[in-house]
């Protein structure tokens, strides 16, 4: 049934097919050791011993795949195509933490978001309603069939099902399965058996850190038993009380290692509005980042990691910081943008007045409260932030390989409409996720192809692209200290002046001779705001400046970020 929201021309990315080295050109198929689908009993003694080691570096399903194709020596770079879409990947927009009225301290029916979301440009959402007993008990069921409506009546729109865990002796965490008969079972198995909060394992223990990891292993097994078809976990707002220390975070990256499951965190948290001054405002902090350490918090993180830094996470923000520390281990750590949307700013609906969650399992339909709220901090899905993920059709499943693969770029308040990278060596390349493998001292290229805003953004003006950064590190390998939070070597080394007035803006930026295994990743931003980075003005000159409690407008500081892509010559 159509709806007319512009799925593949209203928003500025349905329409950028660009050439990518994806295993599909020339009809090419992706070698068997690198696809994550085949198991590996199917594989011959020489593509087991090929995945054995792929996995053993940590880069299986990193992209390898895309660095073994040889690109066409006839396609000229970046050619739109307008034929099959198998011919490149397709960026689809969309948000992974979603709240309703099926949380405790939800309001929204799932067709409210799910509506909002298409409105806003969405291709792909996740409902994540809290983990609790009361929604373990019955609210996974009862979100199901108002799911099921959604996808119906907005049927180009990719809707899971998934919830927002409860990470044992951590933070928050979505996880979602693919559609399927057992979306339900499995997701009730896993919050009634794995959710800190069910099981009383919030506190940062030893034993409740191991019950995060047997809950991500239960989800591997789940697939691996072909009782759903996929699962992703992502870790939500990981810096916001300091809980998630970087071991954990290695440990949820390292588990299941035949078939990822915990595959990245969100760059960027949700909450962005409630920065914005009291009076008009939250008058809170953007992503409700406002918190101290607790009890619980690990004692090496320094007081500004409590803070968004241009509207995004600690961890994401800080060159050189725990984001970089962990792609120097040369292993796949992906970043999400999102709304995290319970209560939107302005909106004028309240949750329903007879509201009984815990009865219920669900609060009453939200209703016309007679007024424009000005003190709730979130946005509608789409609104504001967006994760991008290249796919190669439009599928459920083809979103999940995408996050899995890493081909993902974010943004805030619509800053770029698109985003194409590809990193060249030796005949071959690849893009946002991949590992580029190459003769030692080969020459090696990264390529940006940026659109700047065309249009204006929800907030109703056109924002405009003022730089953009190349931040590279070397590959340092596994670290010693599971607990280390710095990558010395990562360092802003390039930053182009773009005019937005100009159109598509191609930026070149030669790595040179590669001796060495290094990293790659992008960000930009509108040029608001900016200061000296952590690790001083050698490593970061103009990074995102520590938004201000209070007094942080999301839509005067925006950024867009990348995730990397490796080189790895040998």
């Amino acid at each position: 049934m159509g709806h007319g929201h512009g799925h593949s021309h209203g928003h500025g990315h349905g329409d950028h097919h660009h050439h990518h080295g994806d295993g599909h050109e020339g009809g090419t198929e992706l070698p068997a050791a690198f696809d994550t689908s085949v198991p590996d009993e199917a594989l011959s003694p020489e593509q087991q011993s090929r995945r054995t080691m792929l996995r053993r570096t940590g880069l299986l399903g990193a992209g390898l795949a895309a660095a073994s194709v040889v690109a066409p020596a006839a396609a000229p770079a970046y050619a739109a195509t307008n034929g099959s879409r198998s011919k490149g990947f397709q960026w689809l927009s969309g948000d992974h933490h979603i709240h309703t009225q099926y949380s405790n301290d939800g309001k929204y029916r799932v067709i409210d978001q799910v509506r909002q979301g298409a409105l806003h440009g969405l291709d792909w959402m996740v409902i994540t309603d809290h983990g609790n007993v009361t929604h373990s008990k019955i609210g996974v069921e009862k979100v199901n069939p108002d799911i099921r409506a959604a996808r119906d009546v907005y049927d180009e729109t990719l809707v899971f099902q998934g919830l927002e865990w409860n990470i044992p002796a951590a933070e928050h965490g979505t996880v979602f399965v693919h559609p399927g008969k057992n979306e339900v079972s499995v997701l009730k198995q896993f919050e009634t058996d794995y959710d800190g909060g069910v099981k009383n394992a919030t506190n940062s223990t030893p034993a409740n850190e191991a019950l995060a990891i047997a809950g991500l292993n239960f989800l591997a097994e789940q697939v691996k038993q072909r009782t759903v078809q996929d699962v992703l976990m992502l870790a939500n707002h990981p810096a916001r009380k300091g809980i998630d220390s970087p071991h954990e975070i290695r440990a949820w990256r390292d588990a299941t290692s035949e078939r990822r499951i915990a595959v990245g965190m969100e760059g960027a948290p949700g909450h962005q509005a409630a920065g914005i001054a009291a009076g008009i405002g939250m008058g809170r902090a953007r992503g409700l980042y406002d918190n101290s350490p607790g009890s619980n918090s690990f004692a090496g993180y320094p007081l500004e990691s409590y803070r968004t830094w241009g509207g995004f996470d600690w961890m994401t923000a800080t060159v050189g910081g725990l984001w970089d520390s962990l792609l120097a281990e040369g292993k796949p750590w992906w970043i999400t943008a999102n709304s995290d949307s319970h209560n939107v700013y302005t909106d004028t609906a309240v949750r329903g007045p007879n509201s009984d969650f815990d009865t219920n399992g669900k609060q009453d339909d939200p209703v016309y409260g007679g007024k424009i709220d000005l003190t709730e901090g979130d946005y509608w899905p789409g609104q504001y932030s967006r994760t991008h993920v290249g796919a190669d059709r439009r599928s459920y499943a083809a979103v999940m390989d995408g996050i899995r693969a890493g081909r993902i770029w974010v943004d805030h308040g619509q800053l770029i409409d698109a985003l194409d990278v590809r990193v060249s060596g030796g005949g071959k390349w690849t893009t946002l996720g991949g590992a580029l493998q190459v003769k030692r001292g080969t020459k090696v290229t990264l390529t940006v192809d940026v659109t700047p805003a065309v249009g204006p953004n929800w907030a109703g003006f056109v924002p405009a692209l003022a730089k953009v950064d190349v931040i590279q590190g070397d590959v340092t390998g596994p670290v010693a200290d599971r607990d280390t939070f710095t990558a010395p070597t990562a360092k802003v080394v390039k930053t182009y002046a773009v005019d937005p007035t100009t159109g598509s803006v191609r930026l070149t930026y030669n790595l040179g001779r590669v001796d060495r295994p290094v990293y790659v990743r992008l960000r930009g931003s509108d040029g608001n705001r900016s200061a000296v980075g952590a690790m001083g003005a050698a490593v970061d000159p103009a990074g995102p400046a520590i938004d201000v409690v209070g007094d942080a407008d999301p839509w005067k500081d925006l950024w867009f970020y990348s995730n990397p892509v490796w080189v790895l010559p040998s």
